[in-house]
């Protein structure tokens, strides 16, 4: 019994289990929604109630859990730099509708942030909470460090960040529809605007000038928020 408890303590103690572990988990959510095409199936929302509960079963602090997979969150930057490819390959359309995208996602950007501020005073929220919320359209690096010098908190920033990009790349393609909007760079920029990676994810399954037009969204939109969210802390 006690070589079998060693033996489960070596195991949770490597790093090769926890990679395991999330890389189980997401390719399980890309498995059910590809073959369900059911969208609350989202490969992150499904690792998420996998990993949380058993984080919480077997004890694990998320600072060990973070450690552990740090290799993931590396690969994160050659991500999104291996975007630049799919750009490449779109030029030509991006060429054409510079002033159309720098517009859209500067508008996106300010309504973005004095709606879901408008909203959180309607509802009460103090200062920090609000600070909190206003950059949840952006990557999360970016998110948590303008939570923290307006007053709000990192972590739960990028906890909103999350929230933005699942509830985007969900509900984002259905809005979408309904409202009728048949561009591609509409697409591209709505869900790049509004949900981030995420976004982008579910911008890529349309085709590939959404998905490129989305992945520029979110590295203009991180610049425009960081840059408006100053002007506009006043309101917070």
């Amino acid at each position: 019994m006690n070589s079998i408890s060693e033996h489960i303590r070596i195991l949770l103690s490597g790093e090769v289990f926890f990679l395991l572990l999330t890389l189980g988990s997401f390719l399980l959510g890309v498995f059910l929604y590809k073959r369900t095409k059911i969208p609350l199936l989202q490969p992150l929302l499904v690792s998420m109630i996998i990993i949380i509960p058993f984080l919480k079963i077997t004890g694990i602090e998320y600072q060990v859990f973070y450690e552990k997979t740090r290799l993931l969150s590396f690969m994160l930057g050659p991500s999104v730099v291996a975007l630049g490819y799919v750009l490449y390959e779109q030029i030509e359309h991006i060429r054409g509708n510079v002033i159309s995208i720098l517009t859209s996602v500067f508008v996106g950007s300010l309504v973005g942030i004095l709606s879901v501020v408008l909203i959180a005073k309607l509802f009460g929220a103090d200062r920090l909470l609000t600070a909190s919320l206003a950059p949840k359209s952006v990557t999360t690096p970016i998110a948590m460090n303008l939570a923290e010098n307006t007053g709000g908190v990192p972590s739960l920033a990028a906890v909103f960040v999350v929230i933005c990009g699942l509830f985007g790349g969900i509900v984002g393609p259905l809005i979408l529809r309904r409202v009728g909007v048949k561009s591609s760079i509409a697409k591209g920029l709505a869900l790049g605007s509004a949900s981030h990676a995420l976004g982008t994810v579910k911008a890529m399954e349309m085709g590939a000038l959404e998905g490129a037009i989305s992945g520029l969204a979110i590295g203009i939109m991180g610049v425009m928020t960081a840059l408006l969210i100053p002007f506009l802390e006043r309101f917070f």
